[in-house]
């Protein structure tokens, strides 16, 4: 086994292990580990079966079946399917899922605090994966702003997201927030927390997720959001993930910031997803 850092600021990189390497119990923790300190491992061309990337999740946490059940692979709840491929006119999974900065699912009142990817199908020239530690980004925030937003709330919701089906034609743009809103209401989290593992404050919160800032008048927020979408996308503190076949990549939820970058066109990429609820054993 071999461990690498990948940059300064995010990720380690694990090469020259298989699945039976990860069965040792020392193995998994020392990659489990390396997610809790480095907000996200990478195992280079792992080799999973969709059951074995779902048990290798069961030994992190509780995997839980995606929040919309369209997305799910069909014979594995757990996994949900990120793919542009077409098979007998049928999508295979749902194409640009995550092509926007977030943490997963903050918009929810408990989010999964893992996700696991896997690479099944991908292409090496696009369709990238960019990460950003939403604790390098709250250490670059400037002073004044940090103690503007120190002790608030910020409210996250799913509707700045939603995607327009045949069911939504004729609705106005506040008939479909509110249909939106009554399936995943609004929740507030606060703004800066701090990680249990490695005692440094993040901030909690992406633009694309969140409606406002609780008490920021409209000004204050458009600058906030502004301001926090230019730190998370500073090329000089993102890592982008370009993926080889078979890559497995696991991160905290919370403390990572991500965006899926485009596939150009005439090229399929399939990647397979597990979130992963906490279970007691890795706690800090």
């Amino acid at each position: 086994m071999r461990i690498k850092e990948i940059t300064p600021f995010i990720g380690a990189e694990i090469s020259g292990v298989d699945y039976q390497d990860l069965q040792r119990p020392e193995v998994f923790e020392r990659l489990v580990d390396l997610v809790h300190q480095r907000e996200l491992a990478v195992v280079r061309g792992l080799a999973l079966t969709p059951q074995q990337q779902i048990e290798l999740a069961s030994r992190l946490g509780r995997p839980v079946p995606f929040l919309m059940a369209k997305y799910r692979h069909p014979e594995h709840p757990e996994i949900m399917i990120s793919s542009n491929a077409v098979r007998e006119n049928r999508p295979v999974g749902v194409a640009r899922v995550g092509n926007f900065w977030h943490q997963d699912s903050s918009y929810t009142k408990d989010p999964a605090p893992y996700t696991m990817l896997h690479g099944v199908d991908v292409p090496s020239t696009s369709g990238h994966t960019l990460y950003a530690s939403a604790a390098d980004v709250y250490d670059r925030l400037p002073r004044e702003w940090k103690e503007k937003i120190a002790g608030r709330t910020a409210l996250h919701t799913v509707s700045k997201r939603q995607r327009i089906s045949a069911d939504h034609v004729g609705l106005s743009i506040a008939e479909l927030r509110a249909l939106v809103e009554e399936e995943y209401p609004p929740v507030e989290h606060a703004l800066v927390r701090r990680d249990p593992f490695t005692g440094r404050d993040y901030l909690y919160g992406a633009p694309e997720y969140m409606d406002s800032v609780v008490g920021f008048d409209a000004n204050e927020n458009a600058e906030f959001f502004a301001l926090i979408d230019s730190v998370i996308q500073d090329p000089d503190h993102v890592y982008t993930h370009r993926w080889t076949t078979d890559d497995l990549v696991v991160w905290k939820t919370a403390t990572t910031y991500h965006a899926a970058t485009a596939v150009e066109p005439g090229v399929t990429r399939t990647v397979h997803r597990v979130s992963i609820e906490e279970d007691g054993q890795w706690a800090a």
